[in-house]
């Protein structure tokens, strides 16, 4: 896939700050490494890794030489949607915080919450690169909807991999049960109420956190680009 190269100075600045943050998480989690012997927190590598995923593919999408059609936007967007969850997923990992041997207590937090930050950092970055294609190409209203729902099915997603355990490639290695662990949740509500309170709070703080950084500036190089 050919890239615009304009679109890709405009870019910069962002993978700039972007890689910065993710290296500052990455020498964390070694240093604790070095420290202690252990690689107590170095899961978080991956997660980050998979947190940086949508936001490749939105990129690339984005920063297309020529804006992707609807053969093209439709299936990648359903792979994006897939991992998206994986960002903001990233904020449930403050849930393994607690003081330890070998390194302060406050290591420890400014670790979890580097890597935190950087998932929705990349959560926002990508949605704001999906929000602008879906609103090119159906209007301002559709690109709302669209990034809502996003986000609703995101912290439905956060709570399927933080408290079931589910990962993205769940949906092709275990489908059946996956299925059935949804259904269930949708039929008996009340017996569930953990998983609404669980997704109605998170996508409720996702929204206001994408909306709030939405307004920081210009609205980042997605809106920039797109006005």
């Amino acid at each position: 896939m050919p890239l615009s190269v304009p679109a890709l100075r405009r870019r910069l600045p962002l993978l700039l700050a972007l890689g910065l943050s993710l290296a500052l998480s990455f020498g964390l989690i070694a240093v604790r490494v070095l420290l202690t012997g252990r690689l107590q927190y170095a899961f978080l590598l991956w997660n980050l890794f998979l947190a940086a995923l949508p936001f490749g593919l939105s990129a690339a999408l984005y920063l297309a030489a020529r804006p992707p059609g609807a053969r093209l936007l439709l299936p990648v967007g359903l792979v994006w949607l897939l991992f998206f969850p994986n960002a903001p997923y990233l904020v449930t990992d403050l849930f393994h915080l607690e003081p330890r041997p070998g390194v302060p207590y406050w290591y420890d937090l400014a670790l979890i919450m580097s890597c935190a930050w950087n998932g929705l950092m990349l959560a926002f970055a990508s949605l704001l690169d999906m929000h602008a294609l879906v609103r090119q190409r159906l209007g301002f209203v559709a690109g709302w909807l669209f990034a809502a729902l996003a986000l609703g099915l995101s912290a439905f997603g956060v709570y399927l991999g933080r408290y079931l355990r589910y990962n993205s490639w769940d949906i092709l290695s275990n489908p059946f049960t996956l299925f059935y662990d949804i259904v269930q949740r949708f039929l008996h509500p009340f017996h569930n109420w953990q998983t609404w309170g669980v997704t109605v709070v998170f996508w409720a703080f996702l929204l206001i956190a994408y909306g709030t950084v939405r307004q920081l500036g210009p609205g980042g190089p997605a809106e920039a680009s797109s006005d």
